[in-house]
């Protein structure tokens, strides 16, 4: 039993043979085996790496605030009889919002006018009366004391009429604070009165606030380990000094970049004890008014230029189970070979390199899931664009490929027209 068991698996695998040898085409290697003995070099993108300087920057996250708020509130009390203004406008300083009844204060500016008329009339007579005295006490027709109880009623003449004048500049003020304006200028929040509402001197409640927000402040706040670290590197090369003024660039909160250009205006001197962090202001135009204040951003904040730094492309970088930073480079003998980066930062699409690379340096930036370290490879120059796009032209690669196809084809094939064709990948 068991020889009739061996034979019929050998005629079996004697079958199976036979039909692989069959179905190989004549002059064809042995499975595994390419044309040309060993196998051929796999196609890559590079991208040639050149040092260059770049922006020193940080991201840090931030809060839009008001560069100026003011609470209007009123200074006398009354009924509002007029509301100039409406909600969500921009106004100047000095624009009238609202209007208080005035006709009490009108009465008290007529009699403090009329108290300074009375202390005016009696001013003459006072005068004249020493002009007099001042005449008589030569002959002996007054007496000195006379003389002198005069001076003093003209004093006090002089200093009624003064005291009349400060009621009535007093009295005028109180009337014209029933017109109530702006005291900054800005945009008009919320109105909390209306024509009618009986409104006091210094009341609690705001009738309005007023925010300036053109140009607007960002509030900020980095860490001190890493404003340390910033200036180590600012400070890497003596010959430069950092601009006076940071320059700050914005995203919005819906990723798109802010088009105006802000600066570092102020930053604490200490640092919080409780949180280690140190608190900035930036100072930005906002002349179409998208800045609103409590609106949330990150800022962009240049502090100076990285001298001989490489970007490499983020797509090319992988990482290690070190957590080292690693990407594929052709050698000499067009071999791919990996190896360990020094990588501080990122910077839009990029890392920013400052070890493992060298000027001239062919990084493989496609084609990376079909090497390993030591693989052949042909590699191809490409260009990549801002938004991460590969353009390549494969004509170099494509060639020598259909030649292949053409001599494997049967008689009378011919290879496809757009065999040379440009190729575009996007960036995965």
């Amino acid at each position: 039993m068991n020889r009739m068991i061996g034979a019929a698996l050998a005629v079996a695998t004697l079958t199976v043979l036979t039909q692989s040898a069959l179905a190989q085409p004549a002059g064809a290697p042995p499975p595994g085996m390419s044309m040309g003995g060993p196998a051929a070099a796999t196609p890559v993108g590079i991208v040639v790496l050149q040092p260059q300087s770049v922006p020193l920057t940080t991201t840090l996250p931030g809060r839009v605030t008001a560069s100026a708020t003011a609470q209007v509130r009123p200074q006398v009390g009354g009924i509002i009889t007029a509301v100039a203004v409406k909600e969500g406008q921009p106004v100047k300083a000095g624009d009238l919002l609202f209007t208080i009844d005035d006709k009490n204060y009108q009465a008290e500016v007529a009699a403090a006018e009329a108290n300074l008329a009375s202390a005016n009339a009696q001013l003459p007579s006072a005068e004249a009366k020493v002009t007099r005295y001042e005449t008589l006490v030569g002959s002996g027709g007054v007496s000195q004391s006379d003389l002198d109880t005069a001076k003093v009623e003209l004093a006090q003449a002089k200093a009624s009429v003064q005291s009349a004048e400060a009621q009535l500049a007093g009295k005028q003020i109180t009337l014209d604070q029933t017109k109530i304006t702006a005291p900054i200028s800005g945009m008009l929040g919320t109105l909390n009165a209306e024509i009618g509402s009986l409104v006091t001197a210094s009341q609690a409640d705001a009738l309005a606030t007023i925010r300036t927000v053109d140009p607007s402040y960002i509030e900020l706040v980095e860490s001190s380990v890493n404003i340390l670290a910033l200036r180590s590197d600012g400070d890497a090369d003596p010959a430069k000094t950092r601009p006076p003024l940071p320059k700050v660039n914005l995203t919005l909160e819906d990723g798109r970049l802010y088009d105006q250009e802000g600066t570092i205006s102020s930053s604490d001197l200490v640092v919080s004890e409780t949180t280690g962090t140190v608190t900035m202001r930036a100072t930005i135009p906002n002349p179409e008014r998208i800045l609103l204040p409590g609106m949330f951003v990150r800022a962009h904040i240049a502090i100076g230029e990285q001298e001989n730094a490489f970007l490499v492309p983020q797509r090319a970088v992988t990482f290690n189970s070190r957590g080292e930073p690693t990407a594929y480079f052709v050698t000499a003998d067009n071999k791919a070979e990996q190896r360990v980066l020094t990588a501080t930062r990122d910077m839009n699409n990029a890392w920013v390199v400052t070890a493992g690379v060298t000027a001239g340096d062919k990084l493989i930036v496609d084609g990376l899931q079909k090497i390993s370290d030591g693989s052949a490879v042909a590699p191809l120059e490409v260009t990549i664009s801002e938004d991460g796009v590969i353009a390549q032209d494969m004509s170099a690669i494509a060639a020598p490929a259909a030649a292949a196809a053409d001599a494997m084809a049967p008689a009378g094939a011919t290879a496809p027209d757009d065999a040379a064709a440009t190729t575009t990948e996007t960036a995965k």
